[in-house]
């Protein structure tokens, strides 16, 4: 169950990321981070015993580890290239991403070879279960390990770096993940000098096994958390305002029908093509401004109707008041009543914040709704 939500935060993060880097095609550091979530998904299937069996049935038996840690290794190295173009000059990035690039391909190219010249059936089981004296297997932990110990260092060092100099949320999330990468280096560390021991004929101890273990398994998700923590959270906050936008929308509607019955000329053109722009966030916020505007536009036309109000034969200060008489205006509109008076302002909210005046408008809009028709007063 942890697997699959893991699986689910990365692959959802992955996704994410991918429509940011459609939209901006032109962001190196953005395709770095990109490419490093599409590696470590792809090493990720690679761990699971479906994915791990399907692969081996295909490739050989044990082929699905020796590239769940040839993908890793590759995610990690697109980790620190995010790193080298977010931080450095294009050019010392290039340069230096170029050296990089030539010591992944180096360390999986040693890897690769390493784990096509072990014995049939050395990298089938657990790692715990693996014969490391035998010096491929050997050779093929110690040089990954080394390799992922290293660059990990450099992300933790990198994003520890970002983290202190940067304000919440996104700080926090980076600390998530600088954390994951510690203890995935601390990890790999430790695995390494097991590979040592276990090569020499000595034995670890289970527990110091397991402890190993968890670390890595704790620290992966720690750090998938943690890059996906600034923008989970925008995300969150973007669905309560769209949540919101949508309640209002709605709840403007008796008041919004009123005022557009009588004067159908002010509504603006709608630009929506398909049901789908009823769900998107850009259709949602758009309708909601524009009946935001339409209201007021609306209030401001019929407003000279309810000026003798204002001069004391009538109550607009609350609410409820303003309702009725806006209906009785609104039917003397439709019965081709001439203005009385010059237009007043009406719904003013206590102070000049835009929260405040749609506040004012939901209010009128909620108590037209509670209207009975004799419950109307003369216009």
């Amino acid at each position: 169950m942890i697997g699959i939500a893991f699986f689910a935060v990365l692959g959802s993060t992955l996704v994410w990321k991918i429509c940011k880097l459609r939209r901006d095609r032109s962001n190196v550091p953005l395709r770095q981070v990109t490419w490093c979530l599409a590696f470590a998904a792809a090493s990720y299937l690679l761990t699971n015993p479906g994915g791990a069996t399907g692969f081996d049935m295909v490739a050989g038996r044990g082929t699905a580890k020796v590239w769940q840690n040839i993908l890793l290794m590759v995610a990690l190295h697109f980790l620190m290239r995010f790193y080298l173009y977010s931080a450095s000059d294009r050019s010392v990035a290039r340069r230096r991403a170029y050296w990089e690039g030539f010591a992944v391909a180096a360390a999986v190219a040693v890897v690769a070879a390493l784990g096509a010249s072990a014995p049939s059936g050395a990298f089938v089981g657990s790692y715990a279960s693996y014969d490391m004296s035998v010096p491929q297997v050997a050779g093929f932990y110690l040089v990954a390990g080394l390799y992922m110990c290293y660059s990990l260092t450099a992300g933790c060092w990198w994003t520890c770096r970002y983290a202190r100099g940067s304000e919440r949320p996104l700080s926090t999330g980076l600390w998530l993940a600088a954390s994951g990468l510690f203890g995935m280096a601390l990890a790999c560390a430790v695995r390494a000098v097991f590979v040592i021991v276990r090569s020499q004929g000595h034995a670890v101890s289970h527990p110091l096994t397991i402890g190993a273990v968890l670390l890595l398994v704790g620290s992966t998700p720690l750090f998938v958390i943690g890059v996906s923590y600034p923008g989970g959270r925008v995300r969150v906050a973007a669905v309560g305002v769209w949540l919101q936008h949508r309640r209002t929308y709605h709840q403007l509607e008796p008041l919004w029908a009123l005022l557009t019955g009588v004067y159908p000329q002010m509504v603006l053109p709608s630009v929506s093509k398909t049901w789908r722009d009823g769900l998107l966030a850009r259709s949602v916020h758009r309708r909601y401004h524009r009946r935001l505007m339409e209201c007021r536009d609306g209030l401001v036309r019929i407003s000279p109707h309810l000026g003798r109000q204002e001069d004391g034969t009538g109550d607009l200060s609350s609410s409820a008041a303003l309702a009725q008489h806006l209906r009785a205006a609104a039917e003397a509109v439709r019965q081709g009543a001439s203005a009385p008076s010059r237009a007043i302002a009406l719904a003013v909210p206590h102070d000049e914040s835009r929260a405040a005046d749609v506040q004012q408008l939901v209010a009128v809009s909620l108590a037209l709704r509670n209207i009975r028709p004799d419950d109307v007063v003369g216009a």
